[in-house]
């Protein structure tokens, strides 16, 4: 065999395996139990927060400089993954905690770095990112929140749509146009909110199919000032530093996704080999064998490409956004293709809510969605390819 060959490229480290089974072990002592509860009520899963943060594993991407424990994006990745497995609304914390503050790591001065991440790392607060309007999801330049000039200071003017952990997290992100006569998306600018800003409100919390554990929230600001110095970047640098975001984020959500298939398929496996008919266990017909390797297969292939991802995200790669785009679109296809079918494995028993399976195949529906759309990813890798 001839050249440099590197093994180790697709094998995780020690220590990412090590980090797999702590999480685990949180995620099914602490997080699990409380999972069906959580969702049957619309519960904020607080007994997670409690122990992500007793654990630090709430929000592991944040720097060390920063009060953080400084994890790579790999090990970030098994952290929301694991926690999927358990819960998918509790991986929102760590997941949104990572979405909301990357803008700040990406973008902003070293005095608002000092000033938000430590809080966030310390589990002291949770950050939100709000990007999204009514009128302006896919299309983010199209956005008609606005933030006037006043002295050294901005008013705040709009709405955002659709933001996750609303009302819970202290801070947020938000995208507002600046120079409403400048070029469409480059008249943008992003700014920290904190949650007790005077004129800053909270709509009614979404009635949602799945992950009903995190609160949906639309963000409501009515002359909201906020101090210039709250600036993240440049004026017109934030609908760039948005995208740059998602970028690195959208590999959270497909390990978020390989996470909740990974449940599934544990689920169903169990189920198989337990459950009888023509006096045999249902796991020796071959047309459910030939269903489980379909799955296994897929999401092995799924978790790859999510890997490969957050190593692109690590290094900085200039293919992130096209790995990102594909780890995610690919691997929220596929969980919501295996959740399906761990329903339909567990028959009658799948669709009733005794059994975590459909509670699984609900949450799985948002990976398709949020942080862009499986159809917008695929527009996002067309335009990486045509690129060159």
């Amino acid at each position: 065999m001839t050249g440099n060959t590197d093994f180790d490229l697709f094998k995780t480290s020690e220590e990412h395996e090590e980090l797999r089974a702590a999480v685990r072990a949180v995620a099914e002592d602490k997080i699990a139990p409380h999972a069906a509860e959580v969702d049957e009520k619309s519960e904020f899963p607080q007994a997670a927060l409690d122990a992500l943060v007793a654990s630090d594993f709430h929000a592991p991407h944040i720097p060390e400089e920063y009060d953080g424990v400084g994890a790579d994006a790999l090990a970030t990745c098994i952290v929301i993954e694991e926690v999927a497995r358990a819960c998918v609304s509790s991986s929102l914390i760590p997941a949104v905690n990572k979405l909301g503050s990357m803008p700040v790591i990406l973008g902003a001065s070293e005095e608002v770095k000092a000033k938000y991440l430590p809080p966030v790392a310390r589990g002291e607060a949770m950050f939100s990112y709000g990007l999204s309007e009514r009128e302006a999801g896919s299309d983010t330049a199209g956005m008609k929140c606005k933030a006037t000039a006043d002295g050294d200071d901005f008013i705040l003017n709009g709405q955002k749509s659709w933001i996750t952990n609303a009302g819970v997290s202290q801070f947020y992100t938000v995208m507002a146009v600046t120079d409403p006569d400048g070029p469409r998306g480059r008249n943008i600018t992003a700014f920290v909110v904190e949650k007790d800003d005077e004129g800053f409100t909270f709509g009614a919390p979404e009635r949602k199919m799945g992950i009903k554990g995190s609160p949906t929230r639309e963000l409501h600001f009515d002359n909201v000032r906020i101090p210039g110095d709250r600036m993240i970047g440049e004026p017109g640098e934030g609908l760039k530093i948005a995208l740059r975001t998602l970028d690195h984020t959208r590999v959270t959500i497909g390990a978020q996704a390989i996470g909740v298939a990974q449940g599934a398929l544990d689920y169903a496996i169990a189920y198989v080999k337990e459950r009888k008919q023509f006096g045999k266990a249902i796991a020796e017909f071959q047309g459910l064998q030939f269903m489980l390797a379909d799955m296994g297969m897929k999401l092995e292939t799924a978790r790859q490409m999510v890997y490969v991802a957050a190593a692109k995200s690590e290094r900085g790669d200039a293919d992130l956004t096209f790995f990102g785009a594909a780890a995610k679109c690919f691997a929220a296809d596929v969980a919501m293709e295996v959740t399906t079918d761990a329903v339909q494995l567990l028959g009658g028993a799948g669709y009733v809510k005794d059994h975590p399976v459909e509670r699984m195949m609900r949450d799985a529906k948002i990976t398709q969605i949020y942080e862009g759309t499986n159809q917008i990813q695929r527009v996002v890798m067309a335009r990486q390819l045509l690129k060159g």
